[in-house]
């Protein structure tokens, strides 16, 4: 399908967007890649050690930013395909700048949805977050207006139209802001702060993130949210298989922060199907079009008291398992390896 088309990645110099763009290049074969970004710098170090121009002549730079409607509407002219990366992802700072994650993560998908259906973009994947389901912080809720403006974007473009939809999954191991990276700086300190001990999250590597996406291609119909299978993980378990030798001092929830994180919430069960490998949350009302009868009618509907979080999850990882793959997606940049474990925690005062 993206074989000889051309295709744009909104927040593409960011750790998803290069993985992404990477992957694209090695495994079709686009006739254009516009990376579309606003940080300068971050495009300087993409060009000079990702992919230079020189050996990846079909990469355009663009630097823009979602929030600049008529900048879209340049960057997409001719452009076949979207994937929308760009946003705000910090809660914290999220929470003390409302105003700009709101600018960025709602009216940013507006300015795109817009630009895109002017230009007749065929396809748009965005990329959502487990925070957006039942969302308690700013983040969270910016995500999940973008969603839902993403999904009713179908009827705005009609039914020969671009389609959207979005997909939802959860941390990725060693993204900017990941807690592993946190853990690995704060290794020589011999103490690993962790919000609780019961705390649990979703992961997912970059390689499972880009490939989800690719193939949500494919199985777009306009308005689905596309739900990975992935394992869950608790928090002190991911201090342990970073640092075992270091002592965990319990510090507390943080504000704006869930226990574990939900991904499909028991009120969408009933619009959601389930496959071997990912879930499908239908749109409420799709005026545009019925659908691949045959890809419907292969997934399984939930039951109607169905809910898929971080808690519940019957995959996870253990302490093992999880430093196996921060070995081989995440290592330690001071090149420090394991040594006696610790595990004792204290709790903050």
């Amino acid at each position: 399908m993206l074989d000889g088309s051309n295709i744009l990645i909104t927040g593409g110099t960011g750790s998803f967007g290069k993985k992404c763009a990477k992957s694209l290049l090695d495994r079709c074969q686009p006739n254009r890649l516009v990376i579309f970004s606003r940080d300068e710098q971050k495009h300087v170090d993409m060009a000079r050690n990702v992919l230079p121009p020189a050996d990846y002549p079909q990469v355009r730079y663009f630097v823009g930013d979602v929030r600049d409607p008529q900048r879209l509407t340049t960057a997409l002219r001719g452009i076949d395909y979207v994937i929308h990366a760009a946003a705000m992802k910090h809660v914290d700072i999220a929470e003390y700048n409302p105003q700009e994650c709101i600018r960025t993560n709602i009216g940013g998908a507006e300015n795109l949805i817009n630009a895109c259906i002017e230009a007749n973009v065929k396809k748009l994947v965005a990329l959502s977050t487990d925070k957006a389901a039942a969302p308690v912080n700013l983040y969270g809720a910016t995500k999940l207006c973008s969603d839902k403006l993403f999904a009713a974007a179908n009827s705005l473009s009609g039914q020969h139209g671009t389609r959207f939809c979005a997909v939802r999954y959860g941390n990725v191991i060693g993204s900017n802001g990941s807690v592993i990276p946190f853990f690995q700086k704060k290794r020589h300190e011999g103490v690993l702060p962790v919000t609780s001990e019961q705390m649990t999250r979703f992961v997912i590597t970059l390689e499972q993130g880009v490939e989800f996406v690719l193939k949500s291609f494919e199985r777009m119909n306009g308005g689905e949210l596309f739900v990975p299978k992935i394992p869950s993980v608790s928090i002190i378990d991911i201090a342990r298989a970073v640092a075992p030798e270091c002592k965990i001092k319990v510090i507390g929830i943080r504000p704006g922060e869930k226990m574990h994180e939900c991904m499909v919430p028991q009120d969408e069960a009933r619009q959601t199907l389930e496959f071997d490998d990912h879930y499908v949350v239908q749109p409420s009302a799709r005026n545009w079009c019925k659908g691949d009868p045959d890809y419907v009618a292969a997934g399984k509907p939930c039951q109607p008291d169905f809910h898929y979080s971080s808690d519940n999850n019957s995959e996870w990882l253990s302490v093992d398992q999880l430093r196996d793959v921060i070995d081989r997606h995440c290592p330690d940049p001071s090149g420090r390896t394991d040594t006696k474990p610790a595990f004792k925690v204290r709790r903050a005062a």
